[in-house]
C-alpha cells in the first residue's frame, strides 16, 4: 500500500500463505465467539489442491469416485476405464472452477451422466474408456464392442 508498496498480481497474492500464522485471538477479533474458538484444539491454514493432487484423489483413496464408477459399471457387466489424461482434465477442471477436490464428482457426473443412462440399455458393450477428448469437448467415451456371433 502507498507509494512504497510492492504491487503484487493476484497469483502472488494466492500464493502467500496469508492463513498459516492466524491465532486464535485473530478468529476471536473476526468475529467468533471465544466459547467456540476456545474449543478448537488446532487452527490450521491449508493451501489450495494442485493438479497433481486431485489427480490422486479421484484415483487413489479405497472408495475413489473412479472406483465407484468402476463399481456401477461393473454391475452392467461393463467395464470402465479412465485415461491418465482424462484424470488431468478434470484436476484442470476444478482448478479452473475454484471448486478444489469437493467439485470433482460434479465434473465427473457431468460427463457421466449421459453415459450411465445409455449403457445399461445396450448389451453388445464390453467396455467403456473416457479420453480427454471426453472431458474437455464433450466428446462421446470409446467403446469397445462385443464380435458379433458367426
Amino acid at each position: 500500500m502507498g507509494f512504497g508498496g510492492e504491487v503484487k498480481s493476484q497469483e502472488e497474492k494466492k500464493s502467500t500463505a496469508i492463513f498459516k500464522d492466524v491465532s486464535a485471538h485473530d478468529i476471536v477479533k473476526f468475529g467468533l465467539i471465544p466459547e467456540l474458538v476456545g474449543r478448537l484444539p488446532v487452527i490450521v491454514g491449508l493451501e489450495s489442491l494442485d493438479e497433481e493432487a486431485l489427480v490422486r484423489i479421484l484415483k487413489e483413496p479405497k472408495n475413489s469416485l473412479t472406483k465407484q464408477y468402476t463399481k456401477l459399471f461393473e454391475l452392467d457387466g461393463v467395464t470402465l476405464k479412465f485415461d491418465k489424461e482424462a484424470l488431468s482434465a478434470i484436476a484442470k477442471q476444478a482448478i479452473e472452477r475454484n471448486t478444489g477436490a469437493r467439485g470433482l464428482r460434479s465434473i465427473i457426473e457431468e460427463h457421466m451422466t449421459q453415459i450411465m443412462y445409455d449403457i445399461p440399455s445396450r448389451d453388445d458393450v464390453i467396455e467403456v474408456r473416457i479420453t480427454k477428448k471426453c472431458i474437455e469437448k464433450g466428446a462421446s467415451p470409446t467403446l469397445k464392442l462385443k464380435a458379433a456371433d458367426k
